[in-house]
C-alpha cells in the first residue's frame, strides 16, 4: 500500500486509495486514470513479497462497492 501511494505521487495520479478492509483495497479513481491505476495496483500488490506461490490480484470496477463485486 505504501508503494502504491509512492507511485501515485511520482506519476502525479489524482486518484486516491480510500479504504483497506482485510485483503481488499478500495480506490476513488479519476475515470481517465483507470487503466493506469489498475496497472500500478496490480504490479505493486503482486510483487509486494516473494512467496512460493504467486500472489494473484483480482479487480472490480463500479460506481459503488456492490457494483465492483
Amino acid at each position: 500500500m505504501v508503494n502504491i501511494g509512492k507511485r501515485f505521487a511520482a506519476e502525479n495520479i489524482q486518484s486516491k486509495m480510500i479504504l483497506q478492509v482485510h485483503d481488499e483495497l478500495n480506490f476513488d479513481v479519476v475515470k481517465s486514470e483507470l487503466d493506469q491505476v489498475k496497472g500500478i495496483v496490480k504490479e505493486e500488490m503482486e510483487s509486494a513479497i516473494k512467496l512460493e506461490v504467486p500472489l494473484d490480484v483480482d479487480m472490480g470496477v463500479g460506481l459503488n462497492w456492490l457494483e465492483a463485486h
